[in-house]
């Protein structure tokens, strides 16, 4: 919902969520880059989110008490699902992370500028002109994700997605 990375979602605490104003802010020690960021919550996902029960200050929490979820477990649970599951979940080489990729390349296709989509994404920008542009680009990103949330709520309603991306050798 949030195109960002497994290992940041599966430590995220609910005090890192303002879900009446709609924001995540992954703190600088958690990204992967070091820089604090704001994330836009869209409507899937603030209703996920509305509908968990608080059992930890993690969203996602161990079965270790006071711990997150462990950052593999993601990728262990898709391949259980690979293992049992439906035919739809049995794609060869599907990790976690494909899913931000996924996110990202909707987000082009529906006409967000790489730029933005890389502002989502917390991308490091290279070159100076990051030193001197501090404008937060929260108005684009809420505008991208929300892109994003209407393209993922029709695939989730059963409407055939387009393919964006084809698997490489």
């Amino acid at each position: 919902m949030t195109a960002q990375r497994p290992g940041e979602v599966v430590t995220v605490e609910w005090d890192e969520i303002g879900l009446a104003e709609g924001w995540w802010t992954i703190v600088a020690e958690k990204a992967k880059n070091g820089l604090a960021h704001r994330v836009p919550l869209n409507r899937t996902a603030r209703e996920i989110l509305e509908g968990l029960p608080r059992v930890s200050r993690f969203i996602f929490p161990s079965p270790r008490a006071g711990q997150p979820m462990h950052r593999a477990a993601l990728a262990l649970a898709l391949r259980r699902a690979r293992e049992h599951e439906e035919d739809a979940l049995k794609v060869n080489g599907f990790a976690p992370h494909d899913l931000r990729r996924t996110a990202a390349s909707y987000m082009a296709s529906a006409g967000v500028e790489r730029f933005v989509i890389g502002r989502v994404l917390n991308h490091v920008e290279p070159g100076v002109t990051r030193v001197y542009d501090r404008h937060s680009y929260d108005d684009e990103k809420r505008r991208a994700l929300e892109k994003w949330d209407r393209r993922l709520r029709r695939v989730l309603s059963g409407e055939k997605p387009q393919v964006l991306i084809r698997a490489v050798s």
